[in-house]
């Protein structure tokens, strides 16, 4: 009974953890099965064009961490996730982890982490696919994991802030 308690306390954290790692490996596997999309399609010889000029679908092999840096680190990588995924279990109290900002923030990050080393595992590289362009300039390629580390490090900052404000750790 308890085990379940503790387990009703986090339920925002694991639901978008669950979230963010199913939908990232979902689409992931999705786009290595579209047989117009082989390994290192994009754009300009490759990729589909979803939004003229600005929005493609790819498939990269990203053997590195944002914007390709460190290539070749596989282990470092997996092994600075599992540290960063022991650190948030071990600090959660501290990280203030049962408030719903902190588990909005933290869910997203830990699926997406999650979720990339699924594929550095898998794969011994991470499957980007969304592939924006911006006038003059061409975003990495990223997927669903990626934008829930980012998003989740946006929101425990925004978050963080709003407590520095109040005072106060962030309420649930």
């Amino acid at each position: 009974m308890i085990f379940f308690e503790r387990l009703a306390a986090y339920r925002v954290f694991y639901a978008l953890a669950a979230t963010i790692l199913l939908a990232d490996q979902a689409t992931k596997i999705w786009i290595q099965r579209i047989p117009i999309l082989p390994l290192e399609s994009y754009w300009p010889s490759g990729g589909v064009e979803i939004i003229p000029g600005f929005f493609y679908l790819a498939h990269i092999a990203n053997t590195g961490a944002a914007w390709g840096i460190f290539p070749g680190f596989k282990t470092g990588f997996i092994l600075l996730a599992l540290i960063a995924l022991t650190a948030i279990y071990f600090y959660r109290h501290e990280l203030n982890l049962k408030s719903t900002p902190m588990q909005v923030s933290f869910g997203l990050l830990c699926g997406g982490i999650v979720g990339n080393v699924v594929d550095r595992i898998r794969l011994h590289y991470v499957v980007d696919f969304l592939d924006f362009h911006l006038p003059g300039y061409r975003w990495p390629a990223f997927n669903i994991a990626d934008s829930g580390i980012t998003i989740g490090v946006a929101v425990y900052v925004a978050a963080s802030i709003l407590e520095l404000r109040r005072g106060t750790p962030a309420e649930s």
